[in-house]
């Protein structure tokens, strides 16, 4: 693979070219629990399936965005990106001193020259200047989950969290980023060095592949919720 050649205006990092690997865990090793967390939301979220159904106005919100976000039959970007932002504001992901911005332009160097990139929605910590997480839509709707986080920060190695979004079904991704990667992605070269990406599909009652199951049926919304708590834990 290191004879492959390597270009600025690729769409994406291939994962050939960058000795880039994906390893799908379950949950207890993917967030290193022994049980996920119950998610901390209002419980209306959680019990009623219906926006028509909800007393709150902030849940009618929610899952009248999630039902846009599902619309197989218009599908729309903006749909996923409003409704991410709504589930990260749900959670807590998105207090003082994080914000959210949707199609955000990244700048970083490939190949020796600065390309850019945008996300569908990267939550911003203020105190840091840093991105904390990273999210992209699937735009293949239910084709097989294998991108990563965008994105490439100088550092000395971190881990990057990822999330990717099949209308509301989501993989989880723990990406590690060393100096040696991204010199190499700066410089067009293979890194002799494998990066493992870490991910997670959670394991639903109805296989999120199914386009219009997601978060709609109480039964993996509960499930998808609870991820999104436990991966709260990766973020700076």
């Amino acid at each position: 693979m290191a004879q492959i050649i390597r270009s600025a205006k690729s769409a994406a990092i291939g994962h050939d070219a960058y000795n880039i690997h994906l390893s799908f865990e379950d949950a207890t090793t993917f967030f290193g629990v022994a049980q996920l967390p119950a998610p901390v939301i209002d419980n209306e979220i959680l019990t009623v399936e219906n926006a028509d159904d909800t007393l709150s106005d902030a849940n009618f919100d929610l899952l009248s965005l999630l039902d846009f976000a599902m619309d197989a039959s218009n599908p729309q970007e903006s749909a996923v990106d409003d409704f991410a932002v709504s589930v990260f504001h749900a959670l807590g992901y998105i207090r003082r001193p994080r914000v959210a911005r949707t199609r955000q332009e990244l700048r970083f160097l490939i190949c020796g020259e600065f390309e850019y990139a945008k996300p569908n929605v990267s939550i911003i910590d203020r105190s840091l200047d840093d991105i904390v997480l990273l999210v992209q839509e699937d735009k293949r709707f239910g084709g097989a989950t294998d991108g990563t986080a965008s994105g490439l920060p100088r550092l000395q190695s971190l881990v990057v969290p990822g999330i990717l979004l099949v209308g509301t079904s989501p993989t989880f991704y723990k990406v590690p980023l060393t100096e040696e990667f991204v010199r190499c992605v700066e410089r067009g070269e293979y890194p002799n060095t494998p990066t493992i990406v870490a991910a997670h599909l959670p394991d639903l009652p109805r296989p999120h592949r199914r386009w219009g199951e997601g978060m709609k049926p109480l039964d993996n919304r509960h499930i998808i919720l609870k991820c999104y708590e436990a991966f709260k834990a990766f973020l700076p």
